[in-house]
């Protein structure tokens, strides 16, 4: 009886816990059921959406790659001119500077040459007191000179 309790316990814990035989015949259904009535039309399907990839793929990348290549070119092209105008700009900066430097450079030279004008006024001045001190200064030598000259020849 004890072996009858014991087959009866083994026979309820393989029923109860190993769902071994249970899981494999809902596989075997499993695969039954898709090979007959889905198997085709999966197949199908793919079969359709691989040709669908091909036609895209065929039609659509050279028409948008010649697409695409053309409106690169286009871009680059704007973005030459944007690039030449940029340049202008920036020429036309670089001249109005070096003109406004230039206009202050003018400045400050003909600031420079009236001071020059001014001391070479003064330096004039200077030397033409120093000659007309010196002519005066030979004019009485020479008046000397002369009456002393003019006591001789009498």
């Amino acid at each position: 009886m004890m072996e009858k309790i014991a087959k009866d316990v083994g026979d309820i814990q393989s029923r109860l816990l190993d769902h071994r035989p249970v899981i494999s015949a809902e596989v075997r259904y499993f695969v039954r059921e898709f090979e007959e009535k889905r198997g085709l039309r999966e197949t199908r399907l793919l079969e359709n959406l691989n040709k669908t990839v091909q036609e895209t793929n065929e039609q659509m990348v050279p028409a948008n790659l010649q697409e695409m290549s053309q409106k690169l070119s286009d871009i680059s092209k704007r973005l030459e001119a944007a690039n030449h105008m940029a340049e202008r700009v920036q020429q036309r900066e670089l001249e109005t500077q070096q003109s406004s430097q230039l206009q202050a450079n003018m400045e400050k030279l003909k600031e420079d040459w009236a001071e020059f004008l001014k001391e070479q006024q003064r330096l004039k001045e200077e030397v033409d007191e120093e000659h007309a001190k010196a002519v005066g200064e030979i004019s009485t030598r020479f008046s000397e000179k002369k009456k002393d000259l003019a006591q001789f020849s009498l």
